[in-house]
């Protein structure tokens, strides 16, 4: 697996990681057993860095990580912060940020957590010195041995990336996302600062197993947040349409070389951007965890294959999300 390095963290991280939202709730349930499955195809196959947060079913996604990393001590585990409360500035509090970061040390089991970013904050977190002074604080302590933020906009990044101790932006960054690539990558770079390419698979359109008839259960986020009721509709589908999102998808396996599918394609279309770090889609059993780990053996997309994502952009997606994130 290729190892690509944060200058800011420090580290080297795999550049295809794993992404455990769906470990811990929102998108069906999954079995402890399938769970630990999946960790541990993902560990096997040369993923090195692991993403998961607090909420993500209340703590049991970052406890599945915590006993993954008891067998592979090697691997990083970033999680996040910040959405066990509303969302207000004065809830970015030391007290809060201590009692979360007492609870995921726990749930992971280790006494300093390798990333900790905050999780989607408010447009006024960015500008308040005292949160970051304070994160620098608990790196000081030792309670965390690095930070970041995972962001809505591309505003939010640029933001965070002037920040300069923040280590890591997480942003979605996907065949339907395309906005990141004319600022906010370039000036990670320059910073050193890495780029974690969330949803980068448009919660699984992108898969391309999905059409008009395909339904989602009442747990399922593809259900109840298609319209943002719960939290940002960015975060499902990307923001874009259903329906214009089935359109898309099927100009886009034009493009695909025979013998990978869809979703590959589109892993290894985020990892060919430069500036990205790693790439974290999620996975539901072992078979998936494997297939997205290859992904970084493949050969890199050709400039035609790379200008056809974009010319399916500018038509059909560009007017629902670029100016919205």
């Amino acid at each position: 697996m290729e190892q690509r390095e944060i200058r800011r963290l420090g580290r080297s991280v795999s550049a295809v990681g794993l992404g455990t939202w769906q470990l811990g709730a929102d998108w069906g349930s999954v079995q402890a057993a399938d769970a630990h499955a999946t960790l541990e195809a993902a560990a096997k196959a040369g993923i090195t860095f692991f993403d998961t947060a607090d909420v993500y079913g209340d703590g049991r996604s970052e406890s599945f990580n915590g006993e993954l990393r008891r067998d592979h001590p090697d691997i990083l585990i970033a999680t996040k912060m910040g959405r066990r409360v509303p969302q207000l500035l004065e809830h970015y509090s030391p007290t809060n940020f201590r009692d979360w970061n007492d609870r995921s040390r726990e749930n992971l089991g280790v006494q300093s957590l390798d990333l900790v970013q905050l999780h989607c904050p408010p447009d006024e977190v960015y500008a308040a010195d005292a949160v970051f002074d304070d994160l620098d604080r608990m790196v000081e302590e030792g309670r965390i041995r690095a930070y970041g933020v995972s962001v809505e906009t591309c505003a939010q990044a640029l933001r965070a990336i002037a920040r300069p101790h923040v280590a890591s932006v997480q942003i979605i960054l996907n065949c339907f996302r395309l906005k990141p690539l004319e600022e906010v990558l370039p000036a990670a770079s320059d910073a050193g600062v890495g780029i974690i390419a969330r949803v980068p698979l448009a919660s699984g359109l992108l898969a391309g197993r999905f059409d008009v008839n395909t339904s989602f259960g009442p747990d399922d986020h593809r259900n109840y947040n298609r319209h943002g009721e719960a939290f940002d509709v960015g975060e499902t589908f990307s923001g874009v349409p259903y329906e214009v999102g089935l359109e898309a998808v099927e100009e886009l396996r034009e493009l695909v070389d025979p013998g990978i599918s869809l979703a590959q394609f589109a892993l290894r279309w985020v990892i060919d951007q430069p500036g990205v770090s790693t790439v974290i889609p999620g996975a539901r059993n072992p078979e998936q965890a494997r297939a997205n780990a290859g992904v970084a053996a493949l050969p890199a997309l050709r400039d035609e294959q790379l200008q056809g994502v974009s010319d399916v952009y500018e038509r059909l997606i560009k007017p629902h999300v670029h100016d919205r994130w």
